[in-house]
């Protein structure tokens, strides 16, 4: 991939001359450069907070519809700058967020919020605790904005990554909206060789009725995934017992794994089909013209059903899932080729009030409970096939139940002008945060895996943890074209009723608690009408999540071992932009720079079996890089419009006392170029056609930087070229059609990325 990686490394160049080539006259006074975005159909402001410290990008509904094929809201991010959701497969409830500074299982290294309301699930930070992407429909989506790096007072240290703001829509007049989608994948690797679809349903119904407003949405999705695990085996060398010889089976297939040793591949597993209903209901009354209240509850239920395929077959051409088995003279061990069920219902209640005079006061208070009222997930214990079941007895099993799990979060915010008006010589923002977060799980045996009931408790964890924070920022306008923002969070954290339990003993830990403070300052210049310099330097504290410091689990393939003493991390970041008003869009270049000490990493011991995972404390990374982007409308010819983003990271880990031989290595899932196209054309109002190109460049899975080998277990780059075309034959229909990796590229994030895969979608709104 060297040709790609200088196609890309030119492309740096191109974006950085272009605005040159195409400036022209210069943008009028009143182009203000953070307002300044290429804009689709609807288009909508960006909603971020004034006087924002740091980089912004931003998509509104009309873009996302024109060049997205989005059935979850997770994707509607998908071509914004240095942006990464780990959406593995349709309805992936494993979706993290990924930025330019933290990596695809770094799920606690950046917030994601809907009109105010916490979305980021900071339980824990892994693959498991993604953002809550399904209390959201794509269809109600105003706009996205990302917030890049930890420069605001008003954010968390979990900021460090960046700040994702969901803005969903408030209707003007009775409007419903009817929305059909499909897809379908065809996948084949291995032994694999299958056609995945998936169904999305979604209807809502909204009003504007004097001062009140209501919107009331209903979504299905039915989808299927492609394998996500592969049960594999290093070659053995171990000699069958002539005397107890297992069964000799045939089918493996043989290829390398990440680091080029060579492997067997028995089977796959974790093929997901899941059912997801999401139920939104909004309500909003303005009390008086300047102050508005508003409500906000969602439902989220998922059904899900996990299976598994095996390649193998024994004498008689039955397949064979888990155990010893002779291949071709040789012993080995199957493992991990068993079904999974999983049931959850989950709450999330918001409330408001927000102030909106633009005059010398303004003010805010949001509160929000998320709940996992029901959260039930049942796995074997011992061999089971794809059908669930051995015979006429299934066998024994796990469940875990996190019912009581979730999250409360109150933020209280104000603004002062002191001329009394936006743009005044001083604005200052201050606030305080609270949120506490309560993990209960609880693991019982079970006599069958499937339908039994609850047995003896084999492990139990419980805990919680709490923030109280305040914050003090000014935006101070030293004159007309210089500005200084100083910024100021103090912030209060503890942990407390944490406890590992089993059937026969109970490991308490005591309460902790941490205070730290984190300064931010940003002094930006405006140069001209049309060109702005800023420069930030901020602080921030990643506290360790309840889960980190409490859960831990033991599976069949892996345990997850907790540390109740891990150091909360600390960021020091900072960034240097140019921005560039053009005549109909925007370029801008960031350095970005980031001190990451004591940061918090899971590790896995590989060669022993159950793996054996735990939570460290890294003691320094170093990272920096260059982002460059670039928005053009109306490019050549009038309808063309570009978006363009590259982004070139270099990341070590400066040292690591408990494993030193990976100091010196890169940051793991954190790659060395990132690069966004998207190009959209719009011939008339009626047709608008979308192509786009993602690309990853090289990264490494894990902190010894062994996995080198594209293959499973890898996460290798990729290049992923997509393709919509969208008709709007009135205000009323609309017909698209699309596919996402049109070459059908073959890469992994640990687990393989999806296939060729084809959309169709169907709209009615009035």
């Amino acid at each position: 991939m060297e040709g790609v990686r200088m196609v890309f490394s030119r492309l740096t160049v191109v974006t950085v001359l272009i605005p040159w080539a195409v400036q022209g006259e210069p943008a009028p006074a009143d182009a203000m450069l953070e307002a300044v975005v290429v804009q689709g159909r609807g288009a909508s402001a960006p909603t971020v907070p004034e006087n924002l410290p740091a980089s912004t990008a931003g998509v509104d509904a009309g873009l996302i519809a024109e060049s997205v094929n989005a059935m979850t809201s997770a994707e509607t991010l998908k071509y914004l700058p240095s942006m990464l959701v780990r959406e593995r497969y349709i309805g992936d409830r494993n979706g993290i967020v990924a930025t330019r500074t933290t990596g695809s299982i770094d799920s606690a290294g950046s917030i994601v919020y809907a009109d105010g309301l916490l979305l980021s699930n900071f339980l824990g930070n892994s693959y498991s605790y993604p953002p809550r992407w399904g209390m959201v429909s794509p269809e109600e989506i105003a706009r996205v904005d990302v917030i890049y790096g930890p420069f605001s007072a008003l954010y968390p240290g979990n900021s460090a990554g960046g700040v994702a703001l969901i803005s969903t829509r408030d209707p003007e007049r009775l409007e419903g909206h009817l929305n059909a989608q499909g897809s379908v994948q065809d996948y084949a690797i291995y032994g694999t060789d299958e056609r995945y679809d998936s169904h999305h349903l979604s209807a809502s119904l909204a009003n504007r009725m004097g001062r009140g407003s209501f919107w009331l949405s209903a979504d299905r999705l039915d989808a299927q995934g492609q394998p996500m695990s592969y049960a594999t085996a290093a070659l053995s060398r171990t000699s069958i017992d002539p005397e107890a010889p297992p069964p000799a089976v045939s089918g493996a297939y043989r290829d390398e794994d990440p680091t080029g040793a060579q492997r067997l591949v028995f089977g796959a597993y974790g093929i997901d089909h899941t059912v997801q209903d999401n139920l939104t209901f909004k309500l909003a009354y303005d009390l008086t013209p300047t102050l508005r209240a508003a409500y906000r509850s969602g439902l989220w239920q998922n059904d899900s059903e996990t299976g598994a395929q095996s390649y193998l077959r024994d004498a008689a051409g039955q397949p064979f899932y888990n155990g010893k088995v002779a291949i071709d003279g040789t012993l080995y061990t199957v493992r991990g080729l068993s079904p999974g069920q999983s049931e959850s219902l989950h709450y999330l209640h918001g409330l408001s009030l927000k102030s909106d005079t633009e005059g010398p006061w303004d003010w805010e208070a949001v509160a929000s409970l998320y709940d996992y009222d029901e959260d039930e997930s049942r796995s074997t214990t011992a061999n089971a096939g794809a059908d669930s079941g051995l015979g006429t007895r299934r066998p024994s099993g796990r469940i875990t139940d996190m019912s009581g799990t979730g999250w409360q979060s109150l933020d209280g915010r104000g603004i002062w002008r002191s001329a009394g008006q936006p743009g005044s010589p001083h604005e200052l923002s201050f606030g305080y945060h609270f949120d506490r977060y309560e993990l209960a799980s609880v693991a019982y045996a079970t006599d069958d895996w499937l339908t039994g009931g609850r047995g003896d408790v084999q492990s139990a964890s419980e805990g919680k943890t709490e923030t109280h924070a305040v914050y003090l920022q000014d935006a101070w306008r030293l004159d007309p074209d210089w500005t200084l923002v100083l910024g100021l969070r103090p912030e209060y954290w503890r942990a407390f009723d944490g406890v590992n339990a089993t059937s026969t003993a109970s490991q308490p830990y005591a309460s902790r608690s941490k205070t730290t403070v984190s300064p931010k300052v940003s002094l930006s210049y405006q140069l001209a009408a049309d060109w702005l310099l800023r420069g930030s330097i901020g602080q921030a504290y990643r506290f360790p999540t309840v889960t980190e410091l409490f859960q831990k689990i033991s599976g069949t393939t892996s345990d997850l071992q907790n540390d109740p003493d891990l150091k909360p991390e600390q960021v020091l970041a900072s960034e240097f932009a140019v921005e560039h008003a053009l005549p109909g869009g925007l370029w801008r270049t960031s350095l970005f720079h980031q001190k990451r000490e004591d940061a918090l990493y899971t590790q896995r011991d590989v060669t022993v079996f159950p793996n054996l995972t735990s939570v460290q404390n890294v003691e320094e990374i170093q990272l920096y890089g260059i982002e460059t982007v670039l928005e053009l409308a109306d490019l050549l010819i009038i309808g063309l419009d570009v978006r363009a983003s590259v982004t070139y990271t270099h990341s070590r880990i400066k040292e690591n006392t408990r494993n030193p031989e990976t100091e010196g290595n890169w940051q793991p899932r954190i790659s060395d170029w990132r690069a966004t196209v998207l190009t959209i054309y719009r011939p008339s109002d009626a047709w608008a056609y979308a192509l786009g190109l993602r690309y990853s460049g090289a990264q490494y899975g894990n902190l010894e930087n062994t996995d080198t080998h594209r293959s499973f277990g890898d996460s290798s780059e990729y290049v992923f070229l997509d393709a919509k075309l969208s008709y709007f034959p009135n205000a009323n229909w609309t017909f698209s059609a699309g596919a996402d990796n049109l070459t059908d590229y073959a890469a992994y994030v640990y687990h393989p990325w999806p296939g060729r895969t084809f959309f169709a979608n169907v709209k009615y709104a009035f």
